[in-house]
């Protein structure tokens, strides 16, 4: 589920609006991370999140120590990018694990 909690910009911002944004984006505050829990006893999870396009890059942030060992194993990987969504392959377990997330591009 992507986050976005940040003002976005409109064809009729005010100056002061758009001296927010840019202030909060060159402090890091931007529309583009999410969180994922991956699906128990699958193999793949498909997440829907507008900012992903076909050429974005993904990257994660495990936030349990399941999440930390199936990145760490080297098995869970974007296997697919599309308009609005992205599918990450993984190995079928049954255990939670939890990743924050980033888009670029």
């Amino acid at each position: 589920m992507p986050t976005t909690s940040f003002s976005a910009l409109t064809a009729f911002s005010t100056n002061r609006q758009i001296s927010d944004v840019v202030n909060n984006v060159m402090r890091g505050k931007t529309n583009n991370t999410g969180e994922v829990t991956i699906t128990n006893s699958a193999t793949s999870t498909v997440v829907a999140d507008y900012n992903v396009g076909p050429e974005s890059v993904i990257i994660f942030m495990p936030t349990t120590a399941a999440a930390a060992t199936e990145l760490a194993s080297g098995s869970m990987y974007v296997s697919a990018r599309s308009q609005n969504s992205f599918t990450i392959t993984h190995t079928n377990a049954a255990t939670t694990r939890t990743f924050s997330y980033a888009v670029i591009g």
